[in-house]
């Protein structure tokens, strides 16, 4: 069945990958990526530090080619080593450097390393960050856990999904396996809620330098503004005379009766 044919190929890489970390060791690389290619199955390991994959003249990379193409029968593999600029905000790369500190120095320096590796990944430019140690011997000989964290980081919602980068490894010590659990939001993680304010920037033009106007210039314009008022006169309409209002005749006051009586009295 194809499903049962997926399995088998999840399998064998996790194989792989257990081998290359077995070989290298887990603090010296963050992760690899296989691929199918035509040529053949291509295998892409990431670390800060090339040469302590490729070794005195490629010889670690020809030894796992070798063993690639006998022991988990790969048609002809080609290992690459590939470097990051900053592993630091790698949560796997982080979180394999802790675990390799545990087992070499032993759980009683679990704080020093737990902040050691806390500060590295804020001197890095990280916006937070939070670790996890759990097991036995954190602190006491009971199983407990401790964290770190500083900053800022996500815990819920769409970035912590697909922003943050997590890892989860184990360290194996003689007194039990002990958990580490890294969380990193990384520098370039753009925050919704995130407000910037952009100031309007007006831009300045250039005043031109005004010439000063030649004497024929300003003759020419005297010209042109006379031109321009004769125009206006002609277009403007010509007022009719005003017509003289007849006047009319006021009606004499009626002669009162005592002054026609003094008219009578003069003629007789």
């Amino acid at each position: 069945m194809i499903e049962r044919k997926f399995v088998a190929e999840k399998m064998k890489e996790l194989e792989v990958e257990e081998y290359i970390a077995r070989e290298i060791g887990k603090d010296k690389y963050s992760f690899l990526l296989i691929k199918k290619t035509p040529l053949g199955e291509k295998i892409t390991i990431y670390t800060s530090k090339p040469g302590f994959i490729v070794g005195k003249r490629g010889e670690t990379i020809k030894k796992m080619t070798e063993v690639l193409k006998h022991s988990f029968h790969m048609d002809n593999p080609q290992v690459e080593v590939a470097e990051f600029d900053n592993p630091d905000q790698e949560a796997k790369s982080v979180a394999d450097y802790i675990a390799g500190s545990l087992e070499r120095f032993g759980s009683n320096r679990f704080k020093s390393v737990g902040y050691k590796a806390l500060q590295r990944i804020m001197d890095a430019g990280a916006l937070g960050a939070e670790i996890k140690i759990s097991g036995r011997g954190v602190p006491s000989s009971r199983a407990k856990s401790w964290r770190f964290y500083a900053g800022l980081l996500k815990k819920a919602g769409d970035i912590s999904d697909s922003k943050v980068r997590k890892a989860i490894t184990s360290a194996n010590l003689k007194s039990g396996t002990i958990g580490i659990k890294v969380s990193i939001m990384p520098s370039d993680v753009e925050l919704p809620d995130k407000i910037t304010f952009i100031t309007a920037v007006e831009d300045k033009k250039e005043e031109e330098p005004v010439k000063e106007a030649t004497a024929e210039e300003k003759q020419a314009e005297e010209k042109a503004e006379e031109a321009v008022k004769e125009i206006k006169k002609e277009k403007k309409p010509k007022k009719k005379p005003a017509e003289k209002k007849e006047k009319q005749a006021k009606p004499k006051k009626e002669e009162s009766k005592e002054e026609k009586k003094a008219e009578e009295e003069k003629k007789d």
